[in-house]
């Protein structure tokens, strides 16, 4: 096997692991940057994976090949409205963060396990016909070398995630919305005198991280997993976090960490398959994913400076 033929297999692979990570983690950005840790990330892509399963099976004759790019936006509405408790929780009535994240992340396996069994009469919903499958884009195919690693066999939702992680990057960097949430993260005492509404900015922050992790979910249960069970989401949230941590809160940053474990999780899938991997032992490679992710936040944990603010509540008038 050659070296274009083994780029062939793990570049598109990568890049289909990486997606839901990098919806996430920017969604996480947008908490955190605004003030508010928000370690539900995984309750978020559970919920975001459910909504888009049922409503995939459910309207799949009704919309068609659409049914996949439909769902993703219930998924993320979904995902909005669900992180609504996770902010009244730690904004309104100022409750731990962290619990109030660890919550999150029990009802959304709780809840969606009680719907699936009270929908389906079972613990899992059955596959969907219509998902996000391998294509081949149009015309950058055909671009040498690079066409046949990065443009074909790929998925559309790869390249969302990238054009998504650059989007978030300028409204967060460039933009007086990205400011303002900015502000608010790092001194939200000075962000209120001049004019600038804390409360506002921190539960858009946490909305948009929601959503965000809504659509994480559902790209991963309509590109991978095809279903939805207890075992759909089993720690891709915390890679999402861990991706946001080792990518120092920036879009960018995290967008590359994302990848990095996209590429862990994928080699665990298509390693049996590589001549240098071929020897490892299956378990080894399972493993691998959460082994990297320890290994990467203990390594650079000391060298990221999270929001000044993050984690701290603010009450209007207080010093």
């Amino acid at each position: 096997m050659s070296l274009m033929d083994i780029l062939m297999i793990v570049v598109p692979s990568t890049l289909l692991w990486a997606a839901p990570l990098v919806f996430t983690a920017l969604g996480g950005i947008f908490s955190e940057r605004s003030g508010v840790v928000n370690i539900g990330l995984e309750g978020l892509m559970v919920i975001g994976a459910f909504t888009a399963i049922v409503f995939n099976l459910t309207f799949v004759t009704t919309f068609g090949s659409l049914t996949p790019w439909i769902s993703i936006l219930v998924a993320m509405v979904a995902g909005a409205i669900f992180s609504l408790l996770h902010a009244v929780a730690a904004i309104t009535f100022r409750a731990d963060h962290t619990v109030s994240g660890v919550a999150i992340n029990l009802l959304a396996t709780g809840l969606t396990l009680f719907l699936v069994k009270l929908i389906y009469g079972k613990g899992e919903t059955g596959i969907i016909s219509e998902g996000f499958s391998k294509v081949d884009i149009p015309i950058l195919k055909n671009i040498p070398v690079i066409g046949k690693i990065f443009f074909q066999n790929t998925y559309w939702t790869s390249f969302l995630a990238i054009f998504v992680a650059i989007i978030v990057w300028y409204v967060v960097f460039k933009t007086p919305f990205g400011l303002r949430l900015r502000s608010v993260g790092e001194h939200p005492m000075a962000a209120d005198t001049m004019g600038i509404n804390v409360t506002k900015m921190r539960y858009l922050g946490v909305i948009l991280s929601g959503a965000l992790g809504g659509i994480g979910g559902g790209v991963y249960a309509q590109s991978i997993t095809s279903n939805f069970s207890h075992s759909t989401i089993s720690g891709q949230g915390f890679m999402a976090l861990a991706a946001m941590i080792f990518g120092k809160w920036h879009p960018l940053g995290a967008l590359g960490a994302a990848i990095f474990f996209g590429f862990a999780q994928s080699i665990s899938i298509i390693g049996s398959s590589l001549p240098f991997l071929k020897g490892i032992p299956n378990v080894y490679l399972l493993i691998a994913p959460y082994v990297l992710t320890i290994l990467a936040l203990t390594g650079f944990i000391g060298r990221a400076d999270a929001p000044k603010a993050s984690g701290t509540h603010y009450v209007k008038g207080s010093r």
